[in-house]
């Protein structure tokens, strides 16, 4: 029992106004059956006690109570605020780096066909050289035969040795053609050795030029594999620091949280308050579901179908290749973020992400759901969000209309996050690891003022 100091002395008056009306009648039932019993007080019954009775000190110490876990509720709820804004901060950095990851991957695709197609051309040159020293050897080979026969056999094709040679005029004609038939043979032996040296000079420059080709554009697709390989390590690294981070504003958020439960269970009212939050809560989630199934079921058999929305209210509006585009995000409504994944063909296996997530997951990215997307209406984006910005006609956040791709970035830092914009003040996207395609609000934190529109 806790000690309480006596109170100061009142008089026989106070004390008897302070207790309660019952009391006070059964102190008088008491003092009149002792008068009329004659002193055989001994023999009377005493009434129970009364029940604790807290002091009016007890009661605004309660109340006083109350009003500061109230307001460390609001404090904690302002802290729990704080904390989420800083996990979405250390999202859109590590986006960020995986964008720039991502692109530095297609840079090196690039190169690295680049450096193929030259090899392709030097390999081609090298057989051409081949090809000209071959030809020079069977020219020399049939000038040298020419030469050699002329010699074997004694046969003056001067003019001094057709007219001693000859025999009659006959045979002075005769010879003249022979003659002339062995000199046009030893013109195209030599003429023909001339080509054969002019196409292997021309085989060897085109040979070295395709050489020194290929070897530029090998150095180029070993400096994009290294700006690759710097870009992926910065984004491990940075995922790892995030996933560090991110566990540091996890243990803190549990703290709080621990503490605001704590609070909020000192009092009744503040626990049936929240009581009634998490119900209202769970059944906005409920239906939110429910009309996200709706929306992705219902345009899943659109696109199945083939047929664009009809008789749909003016949310989605557009033309039909926009109503597609918007059929096609809805109906994956609930399938996993993956990083890099997602094709115009569908949900795909992404890039490992660092943090050590499975290597076989299919899902998609920002920018992989608008590839599948658009598409639908036969457009082919570019693979990264940051150049799917550049994909089309910019147009202002004030102007914009369902089909319109808006985007996202962090203060300084490149663009980092796409969506699609469905209308009625919402969009569709694929948010981050561990969430999944889902149509929210559209938020206007790090929203790029202009949105890009292709159809």
């Amino acid at each position: 029992m806790r000690y309480r100091p006596a109170p100061p002395p009142r008089s026989a008056r106070d004390q008897r106004r302070r207790l309660p009306i019952w009391r006070r009648q059964a102190l008088v039932l008491t003092v009149l059956v002792a008068l009329l019993g004659g002193g055989t007080s001994a023999a009377l019954a005493q009434p129970a006690p009364p029940p604790p009775n807290p002091s009016d000190d007890e009661l605004q110490r309660s109340r006083d109570s109350v009003s500061r876990r109230a307001d460390e509720v609001g404090r904690l709820s302002a802290q729990l605020a704080e904390l989420d804004s800083r996990t979405d901060d250390l999202q859109a950095a590590l986006a960020a780096q995986r964008e720039t990851a991502e692109a530095a991957l297609v840079d090196l695709q690039v190169a690295q066909d680049a450096a193929t197609a030259a090899a392709r051309r030097a390999d081609a040159a090298r057989i051409a050289t081949q090809a000209a020293s071959v030809a020079i050897d069977q020219a020399r080979a049939r000038l040298d035969e020419f030469v050699t026969a002329t010699y074997q056999q004694g046969i003056d094709i001067g003019p001094l040795g057709l007219l001693t040679d000859s025999t009659s005029p006959e045979d002075l004609v005769a010879r003249a053609e022979f003659n002339d038939l062995i000199a046009r043979s030893q013109l195209a032996a030599q003429d023909g050795l001339e080509r054969a040296r002019v196409d292997k000079a021309n085989a060897d420059s085109a040979a070295r030029a395709a050489l020194e080709d290929a070897r530029a554009r090998e150095a180029e697709a070993r400096t994009a594999k290294a700006a690759a390989d710097a870009a992926f390590a910065a984004a491990e690294g940075a995922a790892r620091e995030q996933a560090e981070q991110l566990a540091a504003v996890a243990a803190t958020r549990a703290d709080v949280q621990r503490r605001l439960d704590a609070a909020e269970s000192a009092d009744a009212g503040l626990r049936q308050q929240r009581a009634r939050f998490d119900d209202w809560q769970r059944r906005l989630a409920r239906e939110q579901a429910a009309r996200e199934r709706a929306d992705r079921d219902a345009a899943a058999g659109r696109v199945a179908a083939g047929t664009p929305r009809g008789g749909a209210p003016a949310v989605h509006g557009g033309s039909a290749g926009v109503q597609r585009v918007i059929d096609r995000a809805l109906s994956q409504i609930g399938v996993q973020y993956v990083w890099g994944g997602g094709t115009g063909r569908g949900p795909s296996t992404g890039i490992p992400d660092g943090l050590g997530s499975p290597l076989n997951l299919i899902g998609f990215d920002c920018s992989g759901l608008m590839l599948y997307a658009f598409s639908g209406a036969a457009v082919s984006l570019p693979r990264v969000a940051r150049n799917q910005y550049n994909a089309g006609r910019k147009v202002p956040i004030s102007e914009i209309r369902p089909g319109d791709m808006v985007f996202y970035k962090n203060g300084s830092a490149p663009i980092h996050h796409v969506a699609l914009y469905i209308g009625n003040g919402q969009m569709i996207e694929a948010p981050y690891t561990g969430a999944s395609v889902r149509v929210v609000p559209l938020r206007t934190r790090g929203l790029l003022p202009e949105a890009t529109r292709v159809l």
